[in-house]
């Protein structure tokens, strides 16, 4: 499905992001790993084989990302994919959150996926195409309480996606957006939420995600099957959004 692609995933040294890329390696993708947890994430990239490289990242650094960007053309030649995954979730009333935490906010949710747009940009042009693909939240296409900043950011993050979508069209490099809402990851450790059918009430289909929900997605949207579909939101949330 995804033979001779190459594929930048962030965030992937555990979880959704993890996932993501056993999936993709899965299904014949070669891809670069990438996070500021360096022990989980060669440990993740030395599992799946040859097929995968670690490089240790900070979304938030220009040089950071051109790192990155050279690692993966020395090592497959190649950029055809980026998933932008990597993030922070910080809760708070607006009255209470603060300036500093905002704007960390901001730097890794946000002006990390813009810097990972701008920095594989030349090389997806050189393959005559790509698919990028930014993984925001349920926050992001509604308001929730206490996600003032966090919201913001992927609020911010849908945005960003359906422009860039049209200025990269011509280029045939797809944008898109994926918008989980609760999902068993270590970034919500500690929440209460439960895996299992039944045991996620809040949702129609009464249960919490698991990564590799989430996975599947990024692989559609990956591959040639979603080759018609660019500027788009899609929800993954086991309906919390539908109303």
């Amino acid at each position: 499905m995804l033979d001779g692609k190459v594929a930048v995933i962030t965030g992937a040294a555990r979880g959704q992001g993890e996932a993501e890329a056993r999936l993709l390696a899965g299904a014949g993708a070669r891809v670069v790993i990438t996070d500021l947890l360096a022990a989980e994430g060669q440990a993740v990239a030395d599992s799946i084989g040859k097929s995968a490289i670690f490089v240790r990242h900070d979304v938030a650094d220009a040089e950071s990302w051109a790192a990155v960007v050279q690692a993966a053309l020395d090592a497959f030649g190649r950029i055809d994919v980026l998933v932008n995954n990597a993030a922070i979730w910080r809760t708070a009333p607006i009255d209470q959150e603060t300036q500093e935490r905002f704007e960390q906010l901001l730097r890794i949710n946000l002006i990390g996926p813009f810097l990972g747009m701008q920095a594989v940009i030349p090389a997806m042009r050189a393959a005559h195409g790509g698919s990028i693909i930014n993984i925001s939240s349920q926050a992001g296409l509604r308001g929730i309480t206490g996600n003032s900043a966090y919201g913001a950011t992927k609020f911010g993050l849908r945005g960003l996606t359906r422009s860039a979508a049209l200025d990269l069209g011509a280029d045939q490099i797809r944008v898109n957006s994926v918008h989980p809402g609760a999902i068993d990851t270590p970034m919500i450790a500690g929440t209460g939420l439960e895996r299992g059918e039944g045991k996620f009430p809040l949702a129609p289909l009464q249960r919490v995600g698991v990564p590799e929900d989430v996975a599947g997605l990024v692989l559609f949207l990956a591959s040639d099957a979603s080759s018609y579909i660019t500027g788009t939101e899609f929800a993954i949330d086991g309906g919390l959004t539908a109303a």
